[in-house]
């Protein structure tokens, strides 16, 4: 198993690195879990962040993303899951008035978004 870790200019968010999870699925129940205050904590140390994340991860094409970059990328999409739940839902992990989560299963959720679409999506 390989250790995470980040790039320099990154590493204080070394701490968050529990957030960084290759697919949707994993991302989500991860969320599930998680107190308000973990959501917020999380929110508030990578949203000032998320546009130096993102110069970076623009500097490659989709699925050439260095390795050593993924936990990064992973961590910005963990953003983008745990967002609407600060921003929108009064930092539930949960979405209200709501089916249960479990009850939508993802068609490509287990997938490591790190590595781009899978072969038959891309070519449809």
């Amino acid at each position: 198993m390989t250790m995470k870790s980040l790039p320099g200019a990154f590493a204080d968010l070394a701490p968050y690195l529990d957030w960084a999870l290759p697919s949707a699925d994993e991302r989500q129940a991860h969320r599930l879990q998680a107190s308000r205050e973990q959501l917020q904590a999380f929110y508030d140390a990578i949203l000032p962040r998320i546009g130096a994340i993102l110069e970076v991860m623009d500097g490659y094409p989709l699925g050439g993303l260095p390795e050593d970059l993924h936990p990064l990328y992973h961590l910005a999409l963990s953003l983008t899951e745990v967002a609407p739940h600060i921003e929108l839902y009064g930092g539930s992990p949960g979405v209200p008035f709501a089916f249960e989560e479990s009850r939508f299963v993802a068609a490509h959720g287990a997938q490591d978004t790190a590595l781009g679409l899978p072969p038959a999506a891309s070519r449809s």
